[in-house]
């Protein structure tokens, strides 16, 4: 995994990494399930930051960050159900 767990999450959560089944065919069970959870606490914290109604752009970001890390926590989880 590129260094840890959480700093591969940041960097899923932030763009710079996009998660698909060959980018994570190398990790073991235990690398994805701590990946999967390290997702899932990020995903928790951006829903919890709620920016005001009327700022456009800060909805827009924090949309786009919880899409990607829906979309990374679906295929660490589908890759973890395949392994198993």
């Amino acid at each position: 995994m590129g260094g840890s767990a959480p700093a591969m999450a940041g960097q899923v959560a932030e763009g710079y990494i996009l998660l698909n089944v060959s980018t994570i065919k190398g990790y073991s069970p235990g690398d994805l399930a701590n990946l999967r959870a390290e997702l899932e606490k990020l995903q928790r914290e951006a829903r919890a930051v709620v920016p005001p109604q009327d700022d456009a752009p800060a909805n827009q970001a924090r949309n786009r960050r919880i899409g990607r890390l829906t979309s990374a926590i679906l295929i660490v989880t589908q890759a973890l159900a395949v392994k198993r």
